[in-house]
């Protein structure tokens, strides 16, 4: 603690004052994306990798900040193991979002023959959902084919199996709301207990990014943050170089995902305790530095004698924060500056995007859980 009151002074200050009231116990939220990955999706893989980030900013809007989980399957792709029914498991459950966004530009498309029944099954009983009743668990199945194309698992039993798991399963049709197979992927979101989106992924792709003022400063300043850092460990070398690497791929990619990862990297789902000793000293209560093997420190550690070494990580924690407050006040007037110019440039439905419809679904059912969910 940072107070330095001592436990007699402190004990003096507050005694006869009502007994303040419990903190607000972090919630759980499980995110699984089922994507469609034949041919004819290139639209909605772009979509993924273009928005990730802006879904998982608009999560941190939750308060407390939620422990947040995303695992990914794919499924529809030729390549895959037919008696697996074209259906794998890309990515667990993790907390690890540059590991999510890896995985999302690894996915190829090629065929196929898609069973949505048979990517929600595997999805329901293939990971280790949190067990918490409170926790939000929330799986979303996109596609472009009929819904009930799977002829062994049904669309009914899974639906029964997701209401039992209390995993809520959203659908998300990606063709002109209008087409007659949108009524199959419509039913079975209301059979699991989910909501029913529509997106026209070619719209989508084509989708005008309103670029603002503030962009370049927090990209810039979520690669600075990397510099914050501090990797120890066995996965540390691995996870610098994948953070790096996810910096370049959103730089690449298409529309506002830079600056969105920016957010995230500034923001409190964007987490590395297991590797990153900032993020651990900053989540691990009972943090002990000096109970880490020499081997396992960074060189930057190695190098400074042992009672150094704390006040070290300290500082970078402060350096860290200090860049973590710039983005989020560049952040505000950039949504403001966003809000402003979509107000002259409204869309219609059927140009909704792959993010608004995902949003949109998870501020609904987070807020039908009691998640406060901050504007």
């Amino acid at each position: 603690m940072r107070f330095g009151l001592s436990l007699v002074a402190l004990s003096l200050l507050t005694a006869g004052l009502p007994a303040a009231p419990p903190a607000a116990r972090p919630t759980h939220v499980d995110v699984v994306l089922c994507l469609d990955t034949s041919n004819s999706m290139d639209g909605l893989i772009d979509s993924a990798k273009r928005k990730l980030w802006a879904v998982v900013n608009d999560l941190a809007k939750i308060d407390p900040a939620p422990t947040l989980r995303v695992a990914l399957y794919s499924y529809g792709n030729d390549t895959y193991d037919a008696k697996a029914g074209w259906v794998r498991k890309d990515l667990d459950l993790t907390g690890d979002l540059d590991a999510v966004y890896k995985q999302l530009f690894a996915l190829t498309t090629k065929g196929g023959t898609e069973f949505v029944a048979r990517v929600t099954r595997d999805a329901l009983a293939g990971l280790k959902w949190a067990d918490d009743k409170d926790a939000l668990k929330i799986l979303f199945v996109c596609g472009n084919e009929p819904a009930d194309q799977d002829k062994e698992v049904t669309l009914d039993s899974v639906a029964r199996e997701a209401r039992a798991k209390g995993v809520v399963v959203n659908t998300i049709y990606c063709r002109p709301a209008n087409h007659p197979e949108a009524a199959g992927w419509r039913a079975f979101a209301e059979l699991a207990g989910g909501k029913y989106a529509n997106i026209d992924q070619d719209r989508a792709r084509t989708e005008v990014t309103i670029k603002t003022p503030f962009d370049d400063d927090i990209r810039k300043l979520g690669v600075k943050i990397n510099d914050t850092y501090c990797w120890y460990g066995r996965q540390g070398a691995e996870a610098a170089a994948n953070q790096k690497a996810q910096d370049t791929n959103a730089e690449k990619t298409a529309g506002d995902a830079a600056t969105e990862r920016g957010v995230t990297k500034a923001g409190k789902l964007y987490r590395n305790a297991t590797c990153d000793l900032i993020d651990r000293m900053e989540i691990d209560k009972d943090f002990d530095l000096t109970k880490i093997k020499d081997d396992d420190l960074p060189d930057e550690l190695k190098k400074l004698k042992p009672e150094e070494r704390l006040p070290h990580l300290k500082k970078k924690a402060d350096e860290r924060a200090a860049i973590q407050k710039q983005v989020a006040e560049l952040n505000v007037k950039r949504a403001k500056f966003i809000e402003d110019e979509k107000k002259k440039q409204p869309r219609s439905e059927a140009e909704k995007a792959f993010d608004d419809a995902l949003r949109a679904i998870l501020r609904d059912q987070a807020a039908a859980k009691g998640m406060k969910v901050k504007e």
